[in-house]
């Protein structure tokens, strides 16, 4: 989303001059070890919180149970892991820079997510988080930005509005496809860590780092799905 995003916007960027591709590495960090470390403490505090039907929904999507006791007994751990990876952004503040790379820049916005989640979930998380007055203030930057100018519309609506659509997206291949594929083969697409749902559509454009299908949904019609290729399974068919 945010590579399509970046193409049809470009400005303001969130790849700042030298940053082209250090924002998007972070962003694996941030969406797996640093993610689930969050994941894994968030629930290990709350767990007896957690409804029945949220825990079923989890498992279905992971594949496995969601154990809510094994995280629990893992707290200690969780508080280590979680420490760890915060000091990282600590660090990468410690000469004063305003964000992550100078500028605001994708690697905020990854990094932010796993800080911002934990401080909605957990009541101690001023506690724990008084060691790094650094990353307290990159935090308010951040929310100072704000979310722009939103309008509600109900799913109906958006629905509607998506049937009548066409994507633009343009067709193009990649000559250096290692495995040989081009615009019109069909394939299904899935990640490859949890929440396996096949995508199956026909490619209408690719590159080292994305891949663009084309689907036709029954109720939104023809729709072209982007995903990244790092982390995710392309298959024939």
């Amino acid at each position: 989303i945010i590579r399509e995003l970046e193409r049809r916007f470009p400005t303001p960027t969130l790849f700042p001059a030298g940053h082209a591709g250090m924002p998007w590495a972070l962003g694996m960090w941030t969406d797996r070890p640093f993610f689930q470390s969050t994941v894994n403490l968030v629930f290990g505090f709350i767990g007896d919180k957690v409804p029945q039907d949220f825990i079923a929904d989890r498992e279905k999507l992971r594949g496995g149970k969601f154990d809510i006791a094994a995280m629990t007994a893992a707290l200690p751990q969780m508080r280590d892991q979680f420490r760890a990876n915060v000091d990282w952004i600590e660090a990468q503040l410690g000469d004063n820079r305003p964000f992550l790379f100078g500028e605001f820049s994708l690697a905020d916005v990854s990094a932010y997510m796993n800080v911002w989640y934990a401080r909605q979930s957990l009541a101690t998380m001023d506690e724990m988080m008084k060691s790094w007055p650094r990353i307290a203030a990159w935090e308010q930057r951040i929310r100072a930005i704000g979310h722009g100018t939103r309008t509600e519309m109900s799913s109906g609506d958006a629905l509607e509005i998506a049937a009548k659509a066409r994507p633009e997206s343009p067709v193009f291949g990649d000559p250096a496809d290692p495995n040989g594929r081009k615009p019109g083969d069909i394939v299904s697409v899935m990640p490859d860590d949890y929440g396996k749902v096949p995508v199956r559509g026909e490619i209408v454009s690719l590159s080292a780092q994305h891949i663009a299908i084309r689907r036709s949904d029954e109720r939104a019609g023809a729709v072209v799905v982007h995903f990244p290729r790092a982390g995710f399974l392309v298959v024939p068919g």
